[in-house]
């Protein structure tokens, strides 16, 4: 059943994008099919000396309203809805003399496209299509007996079906061409919805993106996984191995964390947390100084900076092996040497803003919530002790704290002259992340003497500043708000360590 043929003997066609239509309408033609059409699309067809009667001639109404009412009209929408099959339906259309409409090609007006150019209102209210959006909708609904065609993208692919097939589909060929139809209307309606709901906070949850990757596989090979977006509008891939799932979560990590950064810095991240990270006017110092935190948890990472990475830096760089590499920009030589890898990927940052909504399937549903977008600076620092950081701390503990922002709760992070030296992530007790970090630390030989502590949430307890003062730190920046904060405030005091808080807790999980 799925394989039986039908002839397309009249076609509608009225698209707003002329693009590659030329090619359709000839291919029509020469299959003898009738062919109406509306205002500017029947001027097209018509200057392409290809046989085409007005919509006008069918309904025996005009457009009106500006053309905002054109095919709405019964002996339209009865010539693609009536089943060919159904006896009463026929009835009715010999009856009333509607003509059959076999093949329906309608694109959308481009509202996406004049949102995204700041159109005013009045202009993109304009911009939301009525009549083709029902036309469609209507076609597809009846793909037993009628072929929608909604996108230009669509077009080589029927006309190959129409070349090889002699202007006929079959019931397959339709019932995908309907889907597809389904699938840009959802889409069309969500964006329009979306604009509305800018205003209006109806608590739904709606997302579409028409782009998707098919990835090799998801976190683990038995996992099947897609990408749906755009990465195009994020970076561009100068070289390398297919992009894997675990490398865009990565790859997400490190442009959210490189993002807190105006200073030259580079980091290095691992199972999207960051193994290495430092800011320094030199960038191929700061690159040294970043591996210096963990070298073996540097293996396989992927690496990132917010600055062009030049020669000298490429030659350090290479000497150690990474998946990903993303920069703003990198030198020609630079590239060369960075190449020498055939898989290693290696990617150009473009400018870009993160969506302000995050979401994430659990359960039988999906939460949202607002982008973290605080880090808290010099201005917004709570001074809780007796003894205040000096200005070379202040530096430090904002750096920490910008980096246990991006690590996974519970988390801390150790920090020295803009310089991680060792972090503890991810751990189910605050107390355990700070020994991990302080154990990493001395593994490396990395001293904390005078080093400052971040931590992403506060500290219940005391323990946590009692240990980082035995292993040298002096300095802690913590979001504040326990009931016991005043106990660690005064073990500070008393040890002569300074401590702020942010007013702001930062869990990851």
């Amino acid at each position: 059943m799925s394989n039986m043929k039908l002839k397309i003997n009249t076609a509608l066609i009225s698209v707003f994008n002329k693009d590659g239509l030329c090619e359709i309408v000839k291919k029509l033609n020469e299959f003898g099919v009738k062919i109406y059409s509306t205002g500017g699309t029947y001027d097209f067809i018509k200057n392409s000396e290809i046989n085409v009667q007005t919509i006008e001639s069918l309904t025996s109404y005009p457009s009106i309203f500006g053309g905002r009412v054109k095919t709405l009209h019964p002996k339209i929408f009865g010539g693609i809805l009536f089943r060919r099959s159904n006896m009463k339906d026929v009835e009715e259309q010999m009856q009333y003399n509607i003509p059959a409409i076999d093949m329906v090609i309608v694109d959308l007006y481009p509202f996406e496209e004049t949102l995204k150019q700041n159109a005013n209102e009045n202009d993109l209210i304009e911009k939301i299509d009525i009549g083709g959006i029902s036309l469609i909708r209507a076609a597809a609904k009846n793909f037993q007996d009628v072929l929608v065609i909604s996108s230009r993208k669509q077009y080589g692919c029927i006309e190959k079906i129409l070349t090889e097939q002699q202007g006929e589909t079959t019931l397959a060929e339709r019932k995908y061409f309907a889907a597809q139809a389904f699938n840009i209307s959802s889409h069309y309606d969500t964006e329009i919805f979306k604009y509305f709901n800018r205003q209006q906070n109806i608590d739904v949850f709606k997302q579409s993106i028409e782009q998707a990757t098919q990835l090799r596989y998801g976190e683990n090979p038995h996992q099947k996984a897609s990408f749906y977006g755009n990465p195009d509008e994020v970076f561009t891939k100068l070289h390398g191995k297919e992009i894997s799932y675990n490398n865009l979560l990565d790859i997400d990590s490190a442009i959210n964390l490189i993002s807190e950064f105006d200073e030259p810095t580079f980091a290095i991240l691992k199972h999207n947390n960051a193994c290495g990270c430092a800011s320094h006017n030199d960038i191929t110092e700061a690159w040294k100084l970043a591996l210096q935190a963990d070298p073996v948890s540097a293996f396989g990472g992927v690496i990132i900076t917010n600055r062009t990475v030049d020669k000298t830096c490429a030659e350090e760089i290479n000497k150690i092996f990474f998946e990903v590499i993303i920069a703003p920009d990198f030198a020609d030589d630079a590239l060369n040497i960075l190449q020498s890898k055939k898989n290693r990927i290696i990617l150009r940052q473009k400018v870009f803003t993160f969506p302000q909504k995050q979401f994430r399937t659990i359960l039988n549903g999906v939460v949202e919530q607002d982008r973290d977008s605080c880090t808290g600076g010099i201005e917004k620092l709570d001074f809780m002790t007796d003894k205040k950081p000096d200005e070379e701390q202040i530096c430090d503990l904002i750096f920490a704290n910008k980096l246990v922002k991006h690590s996974k709760s519970n988390a801390i992070v150790l920090a020295k002259n803009r310089m991680l030296i060792a972090s503890g992530a991810g751990q189910t007790s605050r107390v355990d992340a700070l020994k991990q970090a302080i154990e990493k630390a001395k593994s490396f030989s990395l001293s904390l003497t005078d080093a400052v502590m971040a931590s992403d949430a506060f500290f219940p307890f005391v323990d946590c500043v009692q240990i980082a003062h035995e292993a040298g730190i002096n300095a802690i920046i913590q979001p504040g708000g326990s009931v016991r904060d005043q106990d660690s405030v005064d073990y500070c005091n008393k040890n002569n360590m300074a401590m702020i808080s942010t007013g702001i807790r930062h869990f990851r999980h």
